[in-house]
């Protein structure tokens, strides 16, 4: 592949990318949504990270892994707990990695 072709390629990706996103900033911002629309997109960043993070904590070779010896999961509960406790992201994820390491070490997971 020439740089030509790699650059242009590039060019248009990144244009496939960023017109989607973009388009809702430039063209609807205009647009008030109405209240219950608005009060429903509040929770859209918690349910997506729920989504991405608890099959993780739940789920080992594909298969439902709910018990002390998932380190997975008990770091994942000890991170919450910090997360509640303290409110502090930096503490959480502190107290999460180090959970992680004690659980792997301890359980053997």
């Amino acid at each position: 592949m020439d740089t030509l072709t790699a650059l242009l390629l590039i060019t248009l990706l990144a244009a496939t990318s960023f017109v989607p996103r973009a388009s809702f900033i430039l063209w609807l911002h205009r647009v008030k949504l109405p209240e219950f629309v608005q009060r429903a997109l509040r929770f859209v960043p918690a349910a997506v990270f729920t989504a991405l993070v608890v099959p993780q904590l739940v789920f080992s070779d594909g298969a439902l892994d709910i018990g002390l010896h998932n380190a997975k999961l008990v770091a994942g509960c000890a991170a919450i707990s910090f997360a509640v406790v303290t409110r502090n992201p930096l503490v959480t994820i502190i107290a999460g990695m180090a959970a992680l390491h004690l659980a792997r070490n301890f359980l053997g997971s």
